[in-house]
């Protein structure tokens, strides 16, 4: 996995964008979707820490709606090991293999949102790492002023893959936060996927200290 000095210098900088930003952007959008990665965490815990790029997701299931929203304002563009332009006319497909979309007004511009697909179908998220731990798509969603952010727990999962120095930072940030229901859910998920991850004795600490 590329850092991001290393994704700046192969593909060009990121535009600081926050959530009001997107919500401005998608504001007629009558499609679901929602604020993930560091911002959504930022909500959660009320404070704030550096950030790369904005993150939203919406459902893979509804992402030719999204494209024909977005394509009137930003270029479109498949992120999936190379970079592709996604076409007002469909002339190139998104791949089911293609976990991001990213966005910016044209190559002249930095880039200024990065779109996760995630795995909906009807109402309920699926973990892409592991199909069959599901959620309601409701209850990994929470809505703060008007925007509607990835539930940490359901985003600490989608970090844990990598568990980066800022990804732990953020998991140290939401311990002291998430209430039993959320660190049970996700201890259970995580072990799913890596039975030995190190957060796992994080969260198992967590919950002996509250016992």
């Amino acid at each position: 996995m590329l850092d991001h000095d290393e994704v700046l210098r192969l593909y060009g900088p990121w535009k600081h964008r926050t959530p009001q930003d997107a919500a401005d952007l998608l504001r007629d959008y009558p499609g679901r979707w929602w604020i993930a990665g560091g911002w959504a965490i930022d909500a959660f815990v009320g404070s704030g820490r550096e950030h790369g790029d904005l993150d939203l997701g919406v459902p893979r299931e509804e992402v030719e709606q999204f494209v024909d929203f977005v394509s009137s304002r930003l270029d479109v563009w498949a992120a999936s090991g190379s970079l592709t332009p996604i076409l007002p006319n469909r002339s190139t497909p998104i791949l089911d293999e293609c976990g991001n979309l990213w966005l910016r007004v044209s190559g002249a511009e930095p880039w200024e949102y990065d779109v996760l697909l995630e795995n909906v179908r009807g109402t309920t998220w699926h973990y892409k790492r592991a199909p069959h731990v599901t959620r309601p798509l409701d209850e990994c969603l929470w809505n703060r002023a008007g925007i509607t952010y990835l539930r940490p727990e359901v985003q600490l999962l989608l970090k844990a893959k990598h568990a980066r120095a800022k990804d732990t930072f953020d998991l140290n940030r939401c311990l002291p936060l998430l209430d039993e229901a959320s660190l049970a859910w996700l201890g259970e998920a995580l072990r799913e996927e890596s039975p030995d991850h190190q957060w796992l004795e994080l969260l198992e600490s967590r919950h002996r200290g509250r016992g």
